[in-house]
């Protein structure tokens, strides 16, 4: 029996946000963020979760940073701030019968925090990994992971999240997903 609150690999999605190139020059931290994302991607990629990504007026800030774009095939672009207002997004997690969504990308305080507030407006249970989610002022962020939280948005971390996803040791992927959480590790060193 699992908290309602608790998300599995087989009800949950993962939306990638605007992870561009001339955002993330500015992001504090950009290193860091890139790879608890990449760590994202690759255990949802593992574990069967859907992977959706956006692109925020890619023309003027840029394509996916390369790291994450090689991940991530597909990227629609749009020029509304919420990733709400492209149809395929929602549609993708609905029809994978994914009531969860965890968000990761930047900013933290535009495009990921009305999304976030689009998708609760949706009756869609909203995760925010806070630290795959970055702005360019510490501030910013700060404030949008509170509000989130408020909403009712569910604040977790990416390891926590693909933790969660894989449920246990005994999960016959998660030989694969610990070696990831060593690789992430062996990064920061």
């Amino acid at each position: 029996m699992h908290h309602p609150t608790q998300m599995t690999a087989g009800d949950t999605g993962l939306l990638v946000i605007d992870v561009q190139e001339k955002l993330m020059a500015k992001i504090p931290n950009a290193a860091a963020l890139t790879r608890n994302i990449a760590l994202l991607i690759d255990g949802a990629r593992l574990l069967g979760l859907p992977v959706v990504a956006t692109e925020q007026y890619p023309k003027g800030l840029g394509p996916t940073v390369a790291e994450l774009a090689v991940k991530l095939s597909d990227r629609p672009d749009k020029v509304a701030f919420s990733c709400c207002a492209i149809p395929a997004v929602l549609d993708t997690f609905r029809r994978d019968a994914r009531p969860k969504v965890l968000l990761a990308g930047i900013e933290a305080h535009v495009c990921v925090q009305q999304t976030a507030l689009d998708l609760l407006a949706r009756d869609v249970r909203v995760y925010i990994a806070a630290d795959a989610v970055g702005s360019r002022f510490p501030i910013d962020q700060e404030y949008a992971l509170r509000r989130m939280e408020r909403a009712g948005a569910i604040i977790v971390t990416a390891e926590t999240a693909v933790f969660e996803w894989t449920g246990g040791a005994d999960h016959p992927k998660f030989k694969e997903i610990s070696k990831l959480i060593q690789q992430r590790m062996q990064m920061l060193s």
